[in-house]
């Protein structure tokens, strides 16, 4: 079975003027905004998408692998559309950055993330749209925190005078999710973004292996979003072993930034493709929470992790962040070496607009397998509201 796409504008044709090899390539859902062949030893990851106040879209991802400078300096390329993501240019490649979200804030657009792979915690500011960036050389320009940091492309969350952002640390030991030990920063909205100082740190919440009858693995790329009771939670992927198909944890946060807790009796919270990394956000018109995940089809529940099951994508919703429901299929592909993951999400009126860590076929070889993506595509999800036919 192909991928179906009646949701999808495919505007592969608009971009090959600026993207001259587009000829050669398989025809992979969405429109691309990178490509990078599997054969170059670099993979395309963490996937961002900002919209400015004129309406410019800016999109970004990183570069991992085996030939890239992940582990000592990483490289993040970034992308600029003017005419609603039907065609995109490149305008930026910083090195020194990894796992980075974008976002918008007093008349700068800002992007936070790591310097490395497990590397300092860092912020740059660019004025002019995202073609140049200020360097994080030291606590006064944008180096918040020294030691090994993760997080992934998340949403900033504004919340009583404040800007929030998840992370976590990586000190917690050397096994992969077991080192994640999530917390929040937070910081006054006047206040300087590249100044240190400027941010309140919570404590570091260590992840228990006895949780979940004991197959829990770690939890990571944790997702800050208000409540229905108004009070910040951090919504964070849950790894684990086959028997963890679908959850996430809810991570309370104190009113003042400076303290996160959990309770496994209550705060496993059963979300499709809550194994893999998810955005969260609040739509005011319905009153609901909207994501797009990488769901599991129940035939697969069980028989492998569930992490690597990536070739579903699939829009859900929830009232109250607990209670979920998949709205419908965006992508509903066969082939488990094919993954369209990772992705971050805006809202662009009736519609969503996604960027897509997309692995699959290209003419040369395909993607190295589902997790070594070799595209960045965009979606457009139209009348996203709308209530779909049943599955």
């Amino acid at each position: 079975m192909t991928p179906t796409r009646p949701i999808l504008l495919v505007a592969i044709t608009a971009c090959i003027c600026c993207l001259p090899w587009l000829e050669t390539l398989a025809d992979p859902p969405g429109t691309v905004i990178d490509h990078i062949p599997a054969s170059t030893g670099r993979y395309v990851g963490s996937p961002s998408i900002a919209e400015l106040p004129d309406g410019t879209l800016v999109a970004s991802h990183d570069e991992f692998g085996p030939k890239s400078n992940e582990h000592k300096c990483a490289t993040t390329r970034v992308f600029r559309s003017t005419d609603r993501g039907e065609t995109w240019k490149r305008i930026a490649s910083i090195e020194g950055q990894f796992w980075s979200q974008l976002f918008w804030h007093r008349d700068n657009l800002y992007l936070i993330g790591t310097w490395a792979h497990h590397g300092n915690l860092i912020i740059r500011r660019s004025s002019d749209q995202g073609a140049t960036w200020t360097s994080p050389d030291d606590a006064a320009t944008g180096l918040l925190a020294e030691g090994e940091y993760h997080c992934s492309p998340q949403p900033l969350v504004v919340h009583e005078g404040r800007i929030w952002r998840a992370i976590e640390d990586a000190g917690g030991g050397s096994r992969w999710g077991e080192r994640y030990r999530p917390f929040v920063m937070s910081a006054p909205l006047d206040a300087d973004l590249l100044d240190r100082e400027s941010w309140t740190f919570s404590n570091y919440l260590p992840v228990n292996k006895e949780w979940l009858q004991g197959d829990m693995r770690g939890w990571l790329e944790g997702n800050l979003v208000v409540a229905p009771n108004g009070k910040l939670v951090n919504m964070l992927r849950v790894a684990g072993g086959n028997s963890v198909v679908g959850k996430a944890a809810m991570v309370t946060v104190s009113d003042d930034g400076t303290r996160v807790a959990f309770d496994p009796e209550t705060g496993f919270v059963d979300l499709p493709g809550g194994s893999k990394k998810f955005t969260i956000r609040f739509d005011a018109e319905t009153n609901r929470y909207w994501s797009l995940v990488n769901e599991v089809p129940t035939e697969l529940a069980g028989t492998r992790s569930a992490s690597s099951i990536r070739n579903r994508l699939a829009l859900v919703s929830s009232p109250d962040l607990k209670e979920w429901t998949t709205e419908q299929l965006v992508i509903d592909d066969d082939d488990l070496t094919h993954g369209y993951q990772y992705v971050d999400w805006i809202f662009d009126g009736d519609d969503l607009l996604a960027v897509v860590r997309t692995a699959t076929d290209d003419g040369q070889g395909g993607a190295h397998n589902y997790h070594d993506a070799n595209y960045l595509t965009l979606h457009r999800i139209k009348d996203f509201r709308k209530p779909q036919p049943p599955r």
